[in-house]
């Protein structure tokens, strides 16, 4: 038996602010900010399934995600667009294909959003 289990546990996104990107994140997802900042430079989000971990002692302008490393589930791409746009977040793509939009985060990490 391999003892590396085939699962993805957390993903680590690297910010400048924890403060700030908690709030951010948390804002985006509906998601309660009131969760423990840990030794002062991680916030583990509340998520459903994998784990993401904001990380400020990771973080160098150098070394954000200059390409999605992952994407956020949604049921409806079009709301979610609109959702999004109401937060007033710099997207890099339009709806493409019907199917995912890119988009940065305060600190210029590029995320996406895809239709499952």
């Amino acid at each position: 038996m391999n003892p590396i289990l085939n699962q993805i546990g957390t993903v680590f996104i690297p910010v400048s602010n924890i403060e700030k990107a908690r709030d951010w994140y948390c804002d985006i997802l509906n998601l309660p900010a009131d969760g423990e900042i840990l030794f002062g430079h991680l916030y583990v989000l509340p998520m459903n399934g994998t784990s993401i971990v904001l990380d400020s002692k990771i973080y160098s302008p150098d070394h954000v995600f200059r390409a999605p490393a992952f994407h956020f589930n949604t049921h409806n791409i079009a709301e979610a667009f609109e959702y999004m746009r109401s937060k007033q977040v710099n997207f890099t793509t339009a709806i493409e294909h019907d199917q995912w939009f890119n988009f940065k985060d305060p600190d210029g990490n590029q995320l996406m959003v895809c239709k499952c």
